[in-house]
């Protein structure tokens, strides 16, 4: 078994709908993203998945959230965009371009800050 990560990250703002503290006001964050995959093998020149690969399809979901403010995108509509929904989008974002036989999304990682992170897997 494999596991092959690829890191991007996305600025943006957003506000805790229902939060009782300062997260209930407008605020953003650069969020930093780590994408893992799980491979049972590999091809015949010895690769999983092509890391350019993994990384032009993170780029484009962290391009659908970049400089926006979260609350106002579709994805979100009715759904709290805290990290741990920003984490399933981009996993069942990454899920549907990446799923193959013998290579899946096995989890994603946002960090809001530093020292802060949220992991979502199924």
């Amino acid at each position: 078994m494999y596991k092959l990560n690829v890191e991007s990250h996305f600025s943006s703002a957003h506000q805790l709908v229902g939060y009782d503290g300062p997260c209930q006001n407008v605020h953003g964050h650069n969020w930093k993203v780590r994408a893992c995959l799980l491979c049972d093998s590999t091809d015949d020149i010895g690769l999983t998945v092509d890391f350019g690969i993994v990384k032009k399809h993170l780029e484009d979901v962290m391009n659908l959230l970049d400089h926006k403010f979260l609350n106002q995108l579709d994805c979100f509509k009715g759904v709290n965009p805290t990290s741990e929904n920003i984490a399933k989008f981009i996993y069942q974002e990454l899920s549907k371009e990446l799923n193959t036989e013998g290579c899946k999304v096995h989890e994603v990682e946002v960090w809001e800050s530093e020292k802060s992170s949220m992991t979502y897997f199924e």
